[in-house]
């Protein structure tokens, strides 16, 4: 029964059980170059696998270098002809996020593809170096600010070579559970109304919004660069550690229902390579398919309003 339903194909022909080898099958990535955040585990780590063994150049920007190492080592082990760097990027540090743009641009590599995927989730409330709360200041304000330095290479790119870019924000069905204001635009570092779950869905809301707004704004312009969000699925990973029974019971009795990093990087490779995603920008996709998002997530002047405090904390 539950095999049936969770391989139920979409419109693109895929479905919650496909994997990221799956999706990318016969596909050729060569001659591409991609920027995958939190590269060192899960579905950041497949997503770069998988690229890389299509033939892209891939950049794994990881916190942790040596685990992102082990994983290039990993790649390289199976697939020797891959190409991956490994460069550190701690996406809670605008500092941080600011050399590594510009040390990325400082290799003159061109950028066809950017993958906004690393994230915490539902952390005990705490500042970011910059004074931001941390959920939002890692999963949003980072991955906003890496965007905004990267994109006039990327807008060089796609005009040189004739190319399609592709900007993907790893979201969540997270987003629906944010506070009730959907971004709490005066209130994001307020302790005192923090909620671990509610400030999880306004970083996940705030993916979302960044990258409507971004594809918007490239419609505007008449830029060849699509953005678009996305719900990995339920997976197992990382990201519990902070509720312990509720991990455990992930590790367990959720392999029954949740999705390994393989199946949970696939709609990630699907919206970044796949020609089912060209011309599609501003959406929100989930298992390898379009899908609908929240009345929130689809506010314009939300996301214009997120876009200018997004702009005012970076600056």
């Amino acid at each position: 029964m539950l095999a049936s339903i969770f391989s139920r194909k979409g419109a693109s022909g895929f479905s919650w059980a496909s994997t990221a080898d799956q999706v990318t099958q016969g596909l050729s990535a060569a001659g591409l170059t991609a920027i995958v955040t939190g590269a060192s585990s899960g579905i950041g780590a497949e997503t770069a696998r998988v690229l890389a063994a299509r033939g892209a150049h891939v950049v794994m920007a990881a916190r942790n270098l040596a685990a992102a190492d082990s994983v290039r080592q990993a790649v390289l082990a199976d697939t020797p002809a891959a190409t991956l760097d490994v460069m550190e990027l701690d996406l809670s540090s605008m500092a941080s996020v600011r050399k590594f743009a510009a040390d990325f641009i400082a290799k003159g590599l061109p950028l066809n593809i950017l993958v906004n995927n690393a994230g915490v989730m539902a952390i005990p409330f705490t500042l970011s170096k910059d004074g931001i709360e941390m959920q939002f200041a890692t999963n949003h304000v980072g991955h906003f600010l890496l965007t905004h330095l990267l994109l006039e290479n990327m807008k060089k790119t796609s005009r040189e070579s004739n190319v399609e870019g592709r900007i993907v924000n790893v979201s969540s069905e997270g987003h629906r559970v944010t506070y009730k204001e959907g971004i709490r635009f005066d209130k994001i570092n307020d302790e005192a109304e923090y909620g671990t779950i509610g400030a999880y869905g306004q970083s996940k809301l705030a993916n979302i919004l960044h990258a409507n707004e971004l594809a918007r704004r490239f419609k505007e312009e008449g830029v060849n660069i699509t953005a678009n969000s996305l719900h990995p699925g339920s997976i197992i990973t990382n990201l519990l550690r902070y509720h312990s029974i509720i991990d455990v019971l992930s590790r367990t009795l959720g392999k029954l229902v949740l999705k390994n990093p393989n199946q949970g990087a696939a709609t990630t490779c699907y919206v970044a390579l796949h020609p089912g995603a060209k011309g599609v920008s501003g959406k929100y996709f989930c298992d390898s398919n379009v899908y609908e998002a929240s009345e929130k997530a689809k506010d314009v002047e939300l996301a214009k309003k997120l876009w200018d405090l997004s702009v005012e904390l970076t600056t």
